[in-house]
């Protein structure tokens, strides 16, 4: 099914406890489109780049079938461009750099064959760009999945809360539920954020895993242990692609089929952190990708004797 991805396609310079990778490709749309590819190729994606952006990585990503109609590339500016460094347990992050660049005036224009996309991930974009996206669809999807984060809370949050109110799935970290919601407990924050709108939320825990809640429903997965995490950078767009490409080629909404979602997009974020950029994605296959859900199942499966 027809899967339409809008955010970031950028370059990002990225040092790790591991290492240093200079002007990689990276962006949420590129992290999510690149996952979703693994499950379905009839992606859209919406985005805009300078002229910068290397043309094997374009080629790369049509490969994966990800249609580029609405990429739009601007001759004689430059990409969006990100620098980041984390601290040794990764889960905490300095932002070095931040150039906007054609990302400053970027206005979403859907050609007529994405308006009308079965499922669509509203990328970390400003609520006003995510909202435009919206509006522009002909048909109502069967699903949209919103990622947003705490800067725009802090500085756009009616805007938020208006796309909020649109959407299907809300896909937010822990730190970020609590802000949304003002409750500190992830129970209470679920059923504050449901009154905003959505009817499932995501809360990503890094690497304590993730919680699903739909109505009175929760489902914890697991985060699998990793001897050795490389770069985090994308992996909550990764997951949050996985996700939906799971979702998108199965044409499953329920609740059940959304906790094998969760768990497929899981797996997906763990091949991304286990290389800089996109170079782990670039080399997966369908082999590994089962393999690595067989090592989920073992890591929560156990029984109970009466």
């Amino acid at each position: 099914m027809s899967l339409l991805t809008i955010g970031t396609v950028a370059f990002d310079t990225i040092e790790t406890p591991y290492g240093k990778a200079e002007m990689v490709v990276g962006g949420a749309a590129l992290y999510a489109g690149i996952a979703a590819s693994h499950f379905t190729n009839d992606i859209h994606l919406v985005s805009v780049v300078g002229d910068d952006f290397p043309q094997v990585e374009l080629d790369y990503m049509q490969a994966r079938g990800i249609d580029l109609e609405g990429l739009q590339i601007k001759e004689g500016e430059k990409s969006f461009f990100w620098a980041g460094r984390y601290h040794d347990n990764m889960n905490q992050r300095d932002t070095l750099v931040t150039d906007l660049n054609v990302l400053a005036n970027f206005d979403p224009v859907l050609p007529e064959s994405y308006k009308k996309s079965k499922y669509v991930l509203l990328g970390n974009l400003t609520p006003e760009i995510q909202m435009r996206v919206i509006q522009q669809m002909t048909k109502r999807p069967k699903l949209i999945v919103l990622d947003t984060m705490n800067f725009w809370m802090d500085v756009a949050m009616d805007s938020l809360k208006a796309v909020i109110k649109e959407i299907d799935v809300l896909t937010i970290n822990d730190e970020e539920a609590r802000q949304l919601s003002g409750e500190y407990s992830l129970v209470k924050a679920a059923r504050a954020i449901f009154e905003m709108g959505p009817k499932f939320l995501v809360i990503k825990k890094g690497e304590h895993g993730a919680l699903l809640f739909h109505k009175d429903k929760i489902f914890a997965a697991p985060a699998l242990p990793l001897a050795e995490v490389f770069d985090p950078t994308g992996a909550g767009d990764t997951f949050a692609g996985g996700f939906l490409g799971y979702l998108a080629k199965t044409d499953n909404i329920s609740f059940e089929n959304m906790k094998r979602a969760v768990i497929y997009g899981s797996a997906m974020a763990s091949f991304c952190v286990e290389d800089f950029s996109i170079g782990r994605m670039k080399g997966l296959k369908k082999t590994d990708l089962k393999k690595r859900l067989k090592d989920f199942v073992r890591l929560a499966k156990f029984d109970i004797e009466d």
